[in-house]
C-alpha cells in the first residue's frame, strides 16, 4: 500500500489499480485522489485474490478517453521475434472487448512503426517465448502508452490471422515444441482490413444481463465472402450460467475498412439465433453508427452510445 501511494503521487491522479494475474476487467479499481486510494487498493487486492488466487496489483496512470491498441507478437527460444500488426479494441464495456479491428484506424504511421519496434525490442530483452500481446492506451495527443502484456493468444487474434494469412495457433504450438518461427518479419504481409464481433448470450437492453438457455436455432453466415465464424456451439446447445457467455466470433475481411464493415453488417443480418437474447443487434447498431464510421469514439463510447439510445 505504501508503494502504491508513492507511485500514485509520482504519476498523478487519477490512477488505475489492476490485478497482476487478472484479465477481463477483474481486479480493477480507480482512485481519483489520495483519499480514495486505500479503499481502491483493498477492493482490488481482494477481488484479485478471489478471482485469480493472487492478490498482487500494479498501478498505472488512468487515461479516461483513450483508444485501446495492442500489438500481436510471436517469439521463439532462439531470439526471433515478429509482429502481426496492431489491433484496435476500443469498443468495449466494463473493460470487456466487444469489437476489434486491424489495422487501428487513425493511428499515425510513425507512431505505429515506433510502437512495433518498441514491442519487438521489449520481447527480446525479457527473453519472451510464445504468443503474446502488448497492449497500449492511446492518449488524446495520439501517443501510445504501454499498459500491459497478455502472455497468451487472445480472443481477437483472429483479425491478425486474417490479415497476415498465418495460423497463430499452429505457430504457437511449433514454438512451444522447440521449433524456430516458420517465418520472418519480412515474409509477413499484412493485407486489407479485418473486424471481429463477439456474439454473446447477453441482453444489451437489460444492462447486458447474461442469458443462459438452449439455442433453439443457430445458423451462422458460413457462406458469405470474406467471413469467418469461430464457435463451439450448435443448435440445441445449452448456454450455461456458470461460464463465459461468448457464443461465437464473426470475423470479416475486406480490402479496406469500409468493405470489411459492409461484409460484417451483411453477415450479422444473415445470422439467425433463437432461444436466447444475443448482442447481434447491438453490433449492427454500433457498426452503422456515425461515430464508428467516422472513427470518432474512445473507450467511453459504449456507455454514451446506450445513453443516447444507440444512435
Amino acid at each position: 500500500m505504501e508503494e502504491a501511494k508513492v507511485v500514485a503521487q509520482r504519476v498523478g491522479y487519477p490512477v488505475l489499480l489492476k490485478a497482476e494475474s487478472g484479465g477481463g476487467g477483474r481486479g480493477m479499481r480507480i482512485a481519483r485522489s489520495a483519499s480514495e486510494l486505500p479503499r481502491a487498493f483493498e477492493e482490488a487486492t481482494a477481488e484479485a485474490l478471489a478471482a485469480f488466487g493472487d492478490p498482487r496489483v500494479y498501478l498505472e496512470k488512468l487515461i479516461e478517453r483513450g483508444r485501446h491498441v495492442e500489438v500481436q507478437l510471436m517469439a521463439d527460444r532462439y531470439g526471433n521475434v515478429v509482429h502481426f500488426g496492431e489491433r484496435d479494441c476500443t469498443v468495449q464495456r466494463n473493460h470487456q472487448k466487444l469489437i476489434e479491428e486491424s489495422p487501428a484506424p487513425g493511428l499515425d504511421p510513425e507512431e505505429r512503426e515506433r510502437t512495433f519496434a518498441a514491442a519487438l525490442e521489449a520481447c527480446r530483452r525479457i527473453g519472451y517465448v510464445g504468443a503474446g500481446t502488448m497492449e497500449f492506451l492511446q492518449d488524446e495527443e495520439g501517443k501510445l502508452r504501454f499498459m500491459e502484456m497478455n502472455t497468451r493468444l487472445q480472443v481477437e487474434h483472429t483479425v491478425s490471422e486474417f490479415r497476415a494469412g498465418v495460423d497463430l495457433v499452429e505457430a504457437q504450438i511449433l514454438v512451444a515444441a522447440g521449433h524456430r518461427l516458420p517465418f520472418t518479419q519480412q515474409a509477413i504481409e499484412l493485407m486489407g482490413h479485418a473486424i471481429e464481433c463477439r456474439i454473446n448470450a447477453e441482453d444489451p437492453k437489460r444492462g447486458f444481463m447474461p442469458s443462459p438457455g438452449v439455442l433453439e436455432r443457430f445458423e451462422p453466415p458460413l457462406s458469405h465472402e470474406g467471413i469467418r465464424v469461430d464457435t463451439h456451439v450448435e443448435e440445441g446447445y445449452e448456454i450455461s450460467p456458470h461460464y463465459d457467455s461468448l457464443i461465437c466470433k464473426i470475423i470479416a475481411h475486406g480490402t479496406d475498412r469500409e468493405q470489411a464493415r459492409a461484409r460484417m453488417l451483411a453477415a450479422l443480418e444473415a445470422f439467425s439465433i433463437e432461444g436466447v437474447p444475443t448482442t447481434i443487434e447491438m453490433h449492427r447498431a454500433i457498426l452503422s453508427s456515425s461515430a464508428f464510421i467516422e472513427n470518432a469514439y474512445d473507450t467511453s463510447f459504449i456507455p454514451g452510445f446506450f445513453a443516447d439510445g444507440g444512435e
